[in-house]
């Protein structure tokens, strides 16, 4: 088996790519900000099921924003799945402080990739890189499509992703020539959460569960399970088509935040007693994007619809994610088995 480094450890797509590959035999090492979150790291593997021996994984600190610690945490592997990179429940105020650790990050594993020899990187980037910035279409988006950074009004989150993921492929083809790259790009990653660090897109899940939203503006979104999410990045790491490939990480048809909130009430009994099922106006989401940027952000994406196939996913790697409800009722279900919602008081 392989020695693989997971940056971002102790995050929800981290996490669950190190489970699977220790489940798959590999020697895994995995980077965090601060050894301080190395308990965390192990903790959210141990209830993601995993009882191996403590020296399967061993655990570094680097942090995307400086170079130490990296040619330690990258010595000696075959490949790295990069999975760190900021992404914040809030709006920053400098959309730098998302864009430089995302692009700087990429590149100082990239390079430290390069020199010690590593066989493949596999970059997570997002669909952001993909499906924004251009005009409306109804074609599904697929990876030969790119967001524009320069396009006005994109979020610093959608902006970052974007310059990170093209200044890998940049280093690839100029000084990091003989590396592989392959890119994963997840929509809305949803699944079974491990602990209190998980993706910002299970906030909707859970917010839902709290009764924290009065109603639901006309959002739409794509969704993967984080588990299909891991898989894909496993594939691609060790699959000879997935060189130099992008490959979109999508369960299937976009749902709207109602049909998400429909979900939970139809199969969560008790438990989905503070899930709205009212829509809310366009003008009343305006309204209070005027108080709170966190809402103005998604005024522009008011009944805006951006599907994306995994077809090539599929036919190159033979992935095969879990449907959208199974991702949603597991996010939900995990939420509760680790009490991070509200206690929902019984049916009356």
């Amino acid at each position: 088996m392989s020695v693989v480094l997971v940056t971002g450890g102790s995050g929800f797509i981290g996490a669950h790519c190190i489970l699977q590959l220790l489940a798959d035999g590999h020697a895994v090492r995995a980077t965090v900000r601060n050894l301080s979150r190395e308990p965390d790291v192990r903790t959210m593997l141990a209830t993601g099921g995993w009882t191996g021996a403590r020296d399967q994984l061993r655990v570094f600190a680097a942090d995307l924003t400086t170079d130490a610690g990296w040619g330690d945490a990258v010595a000696g592997c075959d490949y790295i799945l990069h999975v760190a990179s900021p992404f914040p429940a809030n709006v920053p105020k400098d959309e730098d402080e998302l864009i430089r650790p995302a692009r700087d990050g990429a590149l100082r594993v990239l390079k430290a990739a390069k020199a010690s020899g590593v066989k493949r990187v596999v970059l997570t980037s997002s669909f952001a890189a993909i499906g924004y910035g251009g005009r409306k279409r109804t074609k599904p988006y697929d990876e030969t499509d790119w967001t524009d950074p320069q396009s006005p009004g994109l979020a610093p989150y959608i902006k970052s992703k974007t310059i990170a993921e093209r200044a890998a492929w940049e280093f690839v083809e100029g000084d990091g020539q003989g590396l592989e790259l392959a890119v994963v790009n997840p929509v809305g990653v949803f699944g079974p959460v491990l602990g209190p660090d998980y993706s910002t897109s299970i906030l909707l899940v859970q917010r839902l569960l709290d009764g924290a939203v009065p109603g639901l503006p006309r959002l739409s979104l794509g969704l993967v399970d984080v588990r299909d999410v891991a898989d894909l990045h496993l594939r691609a790491m060790v699959d000879p088509a997935a060189r130099g490939e992008r490959f979109l990480a999508v369960a299937g048809p976009s749902m709207t935040a109602l049909d998400v909130a429909r979900v939970l009430k139809a199969n969560l009994g008790a438990a989905a007693n503070r899930v709205p099922l009212r829509a809310l106006p366009d003008w009343m989401v305006s309204l209070v994007a005027l108080f709170d940027p966190a809402v103005k952000q998604i005024v522009p994406e008011l009944g805006r619809v951006r599907d994306a196939s995994n077809e090539k996913a599929r036919r190159v790697l033979g992935w095969a994610p879990r449907s959208n409800t199974e991702a949603i009722l597991a996010t939900a279900e995990s939420l509760l088995k680790l009490g991070l919602v509200k206690t929902t008081p019984k049916a009356a």
